[in-house]
């Protein structure tokens, strides 16, 4: 599978998600619960306007969204939360998250139309007035908008997940995309940074305060390319790295191409085990490949097969087979 499909099955895991969120607003305290988090519609759509006036539809997908509700102070509060998982560095992402922002606040604007627009209907179809019910007249501004002046956004917030092995090196706002140095016109624009979570970037301190299987993904694909120290990470936190869930490690392998082998009906996957496992048939392999090229070595000087055979390890026909021969020729 790709590793788009890998990554974004894994992020949806309300665990996960609320692990992201966790750590990258609160430091790592299990402030979001999963069971506060909701599944949001991922399509947003844009209604930019053609060359010739027309509304041309475009539908932008998030990867994950969800609605987090909680109850604060004695109301409700809600949050969107967005995760963007990239395999790859993408060097728009300043733009590609504030555009999904953008169109979060613009769609909020027009379902609270829409919720206005519904209710005067009602209204005018039952021949209520607002004032017989405590209503309101939606003033000249409110009603060209649709969005009146005691109307409140969700707030939207979107983390990116870089699940890269490699040091991010694209931009991070959208100053860093643009060239200019004019104080005065940097004064008249808005910013917006992307916010990210890329394990090579991140200490293992960091890393740490993950309380999910995102703390297995992140230390492994951080070390994922310096066996010595991947040995390392792996011995400090053999007991969480024996009970990997699937997923993860799905997200290991797909990442890392580490070569990890599992059953697909294994629901929990012994990365340890598998790492030793892979290590000695790489072991294996490299022993093979060091008869074979002895073998030859020796055949072109002209020893017999058969003392090369007995030199090398391995049975007579064996060592033909690599030399090319066959037959009974020694």
């Amino acid at each position: 599978m790709k590793a788009d499909t890998i990554t974004k099955d894994y992020v949806k895991d309300a665990g996960v998600f609320a692990d992201i969120f966790n750590y990258y607003i609160y430091g790592g305290r299990q402030v979001i619960l999963p069971e506060q988090l909701t599944e949001r519609d991922s399509m947003k759509i844009a209604l930019p306007y053609g060359a010739d006036g027309a509304v041309v539809p475009v539908q932008k997908f998030r990867d994950v969204q969800k609605l987090y509700a909680a109850m604060t102070d004695g109301k409700m509060e809600y949050v969107l939360y967005g995760a963007e998982n990239q395999a790859e560095i993408h060097y728009a992402m300043p733009v590609k998250n504030n555009l999904y922002d953008a169109l979060e606040y613009a769609g909020q604007v027009e379902e609270a139309a829409k919720s206005h627009r519904k209710e005067m209907k009602r209204k005018r179809e039952q021949g209520e007035t607002s004032a017989e019910e405590g209503g309101k007249t939606p003033g000249a501004g409110e009603f060209l908008s649709g969005f009146w002046m005691e109307d409140r956004l969700i707030p939207s917030i979107t983390v990116t997940i870089f699940f890269g092995s490699e040091e991010w090196n694209g931009p991070l706002s959208l100053f860093e995309m643009m060239d200019v140095s004019d104080p005065d016109v940097l004064a008249c624009m808005d910013d917006y940074h992307v916010r990210l979570i890329a394990p090579v970037q991140m200490t293992d301190e960091e890393i740490m305060k993950f309380q999910s299987s995102l703390r297995e993904v992140m230390l492994f694909i951080k070390y994922s390319k310096d066996k010595e120290n991947l040995s390392r990470v792996l011995a400090a936190n053999e007991k969480r790295f024996r009970e990997v869930e699937r997923r993860a490690a799905d997200v290991i392998e797909v990442i890392t191409n580490s070569g990890i082998k599992y059953d697909e009906e294994d629901e929990v996957v012994n990365v340890c085990q598998a790492i030793q496992e892979m290590r000695k048939e790489e072991r294996q392999i490299g022993e093979l490949n060091k008869a074979k090229e002895a073998a030859r070595n020796f055949y072109n000087l002209g020893i017999d097969v058969e003392k090369i055979a007995q030199g090398v390890g391995y049975a007579v026909e064996t060592v033909k087979e690599w030399i090319g021969l066959s037959g009974d020729v020694k």
